[in-house]
């Protein structure tokens, strides 16, 4: 297949899904690096449990935009 015959890339969907991807992400991990701050010093953790829960949720929030990302790439055209 020559270069010509390939489909194009549709930049407005591909900055529509960075744009989206961004935005989620930063709620994800802004909501579970508080969530652990929070619950870590409602009951007093330590510094060490604190920081363990705060890891523990942005790992969580890692799957969840990770899973977020696969299905806007799945749902948006990328290619014309």
């Amino acid at each position: 297949m020559s270069a010509k015959n390939e489909r194009a890339i549709n930049h407005g969907s591909v900055l529509t899904v960075i744009s989206a991807v961004v935005l989620v992400g930063v709620e994800l991990f802004g909501a579970a690096l508080a969530a652990g701050w929070a619950i870590g010093g409602l009951f007093q953790l330590g510094d060490a449990f604190t920081w363990a829960l705060m890891a523990v949720f942005s790992l969580g929030a890692a799957y969840g935009l990770w899973l977020f990302a696969h299905r806007a790439l799945s749902v948006e055209p990328i290619r014309h």
